[in-house]
């Protein structure tokens, strides 16, 4: 197999791989990060990270931090895959005789992968929002509704209100029932909700994520084979994920916000990105936009140094029967 060549499948293989054991790994500290976005000023529910997972714990078992991971899971692996083999196939095809990239072939590259991946990630993270700010709803009313009825959840959004008005204790949501809500009323446009933040959040990313990591990997490639090593490919994947993901969390603030279908207690409906961004600024101040960064931060870095070192490693070549090979 030529060094030029790019195995899709292989790609596809490390790319779903390195997303199953990176999401299992973080989960929890994307649901803390999820839930802190979301809870407005003077209604605040977690005061940290920390406590967050502390009380989601004490609340809702073990288990509870990891509410949406079941689809989060089962859509990571193509989302994952798509995002790494299509910024690998731009890298490729934008290359002119394999003499590598300028840092806008680069960002072009990341670019491409990043309007290839919103296809399953905007869907992916709507029903994974629903599930994970389930808890933050109910702590949020038992603080304000009388202790008899404590676990009534008041549902504001009027496409999920017939199917989730009910008690959270006998009828607890899934991404199955959401889905169908979604589906039968609004097509696949509900599934669909937040493709505008979405693609305004990810593009941005994949634009500074990928030409970094490709950089920073350069600087530990040794003279011998042109590759670097286990940890400094890790550790690349580590801080260009940290930079990136606060970089762009503005843009997750305000796409959580506006996928979000269930409101608690006077939280505020928005009608587009545009308003969705107005009222935070205007209702909680400019600092709002950095709700979450440092959990993002945690979440993006250990989940792209894992992402990368298994796609490095080239399980799929190694499964599929191929050499290994690079492409940067």
């Amino acid at each position: 197999m030529s060094n030029n060549q790019v195995s899709l499948p292989a790609k596809l293989i490390n790319g779903g791989v390195a997303g199953l054991i990176g999401v299992t790994c973080v989960f929890p500290i994307d649901l803390a990060k999820t839930r802190l976005q979301n809870q407005r000023n003077g209604q605040r529910t977690y005061t940290s990270m920390m406590d967050c997972l502390i009380k989601t714990v004490r609340s809702e078992g073990y288990f509870g931090m990891y509410r949406g991971a079941a689809v989060n899971l089962t859509l990571v692996t193509p989302e994952k895959a798509i995002k790494l083999a299509a910024n690998d196939l731009f890298r490729t095809y934008l290359s002119k005789n394999g003499k590598g990239l300028s840092i806008y072939g680069e960002m072009l590259a990341g670019c491409g992968a990043g309007l290839c991946q919103v296809i399953i990630t905007t869907p992916m993270e709507m029903l994974k929002i629903q599930l994970q700010d389930a808890g933050r709803i109910v702590a949020q009313q038992r603080l304000i509704l009388p202790s008899s009825s404590t676990t009534k959840v008041v549902t504001t959004n009027p496409v999920l209100s017939r199917a989730y008005n009910v008690n959270v204790a006998t009828r607890p949501m899934s991404a199955t029932q959401i889905a169908k809500d979604l589906f039968c009323s609004q097509g696949f446009k509900g599934l669909y909700k937040g493709l505008g933040a979405t693609i305004l959040r990810d593009v941005p990313f994949s634009i500074i994520y990928f030409p970094l990591f490709a950089n920073l990997n350069k600087l530990g490639q040794n003279s011998v084979d042109g590759r670097a090593s286990f940890m400094h490919s890790f550790l690349s994947g580590c801080i260009a994920g940290s930079v990136a993901a606060v970089a762009v969390n503005p843009c997750d603030v305000i796409k959580t916000r506006f996928q979000s279908l269930h409101r608690g207690a006077n939280e505020e409906v928005y009608s587009g990105i545009v308003d969705c961004a107005r009222k935070i600024w205007k209702n909680e101040g400019p600092s709002s936009f950095l709700k979450g960064s440092g959990c993002r931060a945690l979440v993006i870095a250990p989940l792209f140094g894992i992402a990368q070192v298994i796609y490095f490693v080239g399980v799929g070549e190694v499964l599929l029967g191929f050499s290994h090979f690079e492409v940067y």
